[in-house]
């Protein structure tokens, strides 16, 4: 018993962000569900799947972490599951697009400002997972190789997943298409990076900067925390 108190104690934050996560799926459900039985109809629904499938890269990210303790295993099974989770990782930021839902308008079907509520929470949830889920990967290449490969991987990552969600938003591509049909996946955006078209660089640098500003304020904050406790640390006691 008291290990399993020492053990929540000293993971209280991860535990509380794991809770808190389940928490607004568990809110974002409730809302699209209480729609679907005021209105009679599925709109939004969408939402509830690409939450699901934003957690894929998040619990592919919590699976790589928690064995990269041994270094055996950074070399053994984390790059594939690595490989799995850039697959995947699109999904999360993804959701921010779904924005765009609500210039579609509400009709008479509810009120607008409750569509902005659900839109608005899922893509945020969303969101977090992915960044979440990248700071958990950064977190392995900085701790096997240095703080420097790291940010190299977050500044990478953050555009491949641009593009990506440029090809699922607009390409109608998703991660499913590469596992089931590779080789006709490939071409397809073999052929959209051959020939790019204004669209798509406007879009991926756009959105590459704009999940960058998320990931760096949330990183930089929960620093700027670290900081002020390690400086009241040292503040000589009367």
């Amino acid at each position: 018993m008291n290990r399993l108190k020492d053990f929540t104690y000293l993971n209280r934050h991860s535990i509380a962000v794991f809770v808190l996560l389940n928490l607004a799926c568990l809110a974002c459900i409730l809302l699209v569900a209480a729609r679907v039985a005021y209105t009679d109809t599925n709109r939004h629904t969408g939402l509830i799947w690409n939450l699901f499938l934003a957690w894929i890269p998040f619990i592919l990210a919590y699976f790589a972490h928690a064995i990269s303790w041994k270094r055996i295993w950074v070399f053994l099974v984390v790059p594939f599951v690595a490989v799995l989770w850039l697959l995947f990782f699109p999904n999360a930021p993804y959701m921010l697009t779904d924005l765009q839902d609500l210039a579609r308008g509400t009709g008479q079907e509810a009120p607008l400002w409750y569509d902005v509520i659900i839109v608005g929470w899922c893509s945020w949830t969303g969101t977090l997972l992915g960044v979440i889920s990248l700071y958990l990967m950064q977190d392995i290449i900085a701790r096997n190789f240095n703080r420097w490969a790291g940010w190299v991987f977050v500044f990478v990552i953050s555009g491949l997943s641009s593009f990506g969600i440029y090809l699922g938003r607009f390409v109608r591509l998703n991660s499913w298409d590469i596992l089931q049909d590779p080789a006709e996946t490939a071409m397809e955006i073999l052929g959209i990076v051959i020939d790019p078209s204004r669209r798509l660089a406007v879009f991926s640098m756009s959105y590459t900067f704009f999940f960058l500003f998320i990931f760096l304020l949330l990183y930089s904050f929960s620093h700027m925390l670290q900081e002020q406790s390690a400086r009241a640390n040292r503040l000589p006691t009367n």
